[in-house]
C-alpha cells in the first residue's frame, strides 16, 4: 500500500494537469529504507510528448546525486497518461527499474469541468505489475 500525504497527492495531480496535454513526470523522494514519500521533485518531460515521458539524462544524474547526498531514494516515481487510463503501458513496464518504488500514474484523459482524474499506484518488479491501494493522509 502507498501511504501519501494529501499535499503530495495534490502536487502530483497539479503537475499532471499543468503539463497536459503532454505527460508530466517526477519523483517523490523519501529517507532511504523508509517507504515514506516526503519531498516532491517535479521533473521535465524531455520528450515533451502526450504519449511518452522521458527524464532528461542530466536532470536524472543531478537527481540521483542529490538523493545520495540526502540519504534518500525515489519512493514514488510518477507520470501522467493524457489519453488513456492510469495503468502502466508496455513501455512503462519496460523502463521500470526501481523495484522498491511505487509507480503512480495519473490519468488526465477524462478531465472535465469537475476536474475528475484517476490516481493509481503500482509495484512493477521484473515485468510484473501489481496494483496497490493508495491511502491519502493529512500527515504521517
Amino acid at each position: 500500500m502507498l501511504t501519501i500525504t494529501q499535499a503530495l497527492h495534490d502536487q502530483i495531480v497539479a503537475h499532471a494537469r499543468k503539463d497536459h496535454p503532454d505527460e508530466a513526470c517526477g519523483v517523490v523522494a523519501g529517507p532511504a529504507g523508509s517507504d515514506r514519500p516526503e519531498r516532491f521533485v517535479p521533473m521535465l518531460n524531455a520528450a515533451r510528448s502526450p504519449t511518452f515521458y522521458e527524464f532528461d539524462s542530466a536532470d536524472l544524474l543531478k537527481l540521483y546525486r542529490d538523493l545520495d547526498d540526502r540519504d534518500e531514494e525515489p519512493v514514488v516515481i510518477y507520470h501522467s497518461h493524457t489519453a488513456t487510463e492510469a495503468y502502466p503501458s508496455r513501455t512503462d513496464i519496460t523502463y521500470a527499474n526501481e523495484p522498491g518504488a511505487h509507480y503512480v500514474l495519473v490519468s488526465t484523459a477524462d478531465t472535465d469541468d469537475a476536474g475528475s482524474f484517476q490516481f493509481r499506484s503500482f509495484r512493477i518488479v521484473d515485468g510484473t505489475v501489481t496494483e496497490e491501494e493508495v491511502k491519502v493522509v493529512q500527515a504521517y
